[in-house]
């Protein structure tokens, strides 16, 4: 049974392996002929399309015009933000609600919210805060950045214990939740 099935293997592979292949040119290059009528029925060409004069190998050249700039998304300041905050040693959740230019302190970091946006046509579905994050033991700012509610690590904070994200831009009607602030 395995040696019907190598011998037919083989009877099927050897016809493959008589075809001519394209000769090489001296220099060890292989040649492939351009504008070969052999080789039509290949690459049958289009009616349809127009030729081009000096295309080689009567293949059709077509300028490719850069792709339309989406559209910018509207957007408006919210009055403030929520963040939440995870400390990552102790597994502790800390929503932070925040008015634009106001800083809550959040463990030995101090988070200041500079501004959020949201888009207009959906103030739900997203949300864009600019934020500054100071660590206060080494004394230096560690985030200062806008931050996406839709795609947190896109800028995300790199700190070894903590982890701070945007959930939503608040409107003016929101009222205030439980926060750590300073």
């Amino acid at each position: 049974m395995i040696r019907a099935a190598i011998i037919l293997a083989l009877a099927l592979a050897a016809p493959a392996a008589a075809q001519d292949l394209p000769e090489e040119s001296e220099g060890g290059v292989l040649v492939i002929p351009g504008n070969d009528p052999s080789l039509d029925f290949l690459f049958p060409k289009d009616p349809t399309l127009p030729e081009e004069p000096g295309a080689p190998g009567g293949i059709e050249a077509t300028q490719l015009s850069p792709p339309a700039p989406a559209p910018r998304e509207v957007v408006e300041s919210a009055p403030g933000a929520i963040l939440r905050g995870l400390d990552k040693v102790s597994g502790e959740v800390t929503e932070l609600d925040l008015a634009t230019g106001e800083t809550a302190s959040f463990g030995r970091l101090k988070v200041t919210l500079h501004d959020c946006r949201y888009p207009v046509d959906d103030p739900s579905s997203d949300a864009y805060a600019h934020l500054e994050i100071d660590d206060t033991v080494q004394k230096q700012v560690v985030f200062d950045a806008w931050m996406i509610a839709s795609s947190p690590a896109l800028s995300a904070l790199d700190h070894a214990r903590y982890d701070v994200w945007v959930i939503r831009c608040k409107s003016s009607s929101d009222e205030g939740t439980e926060t750590a602030k300073e």
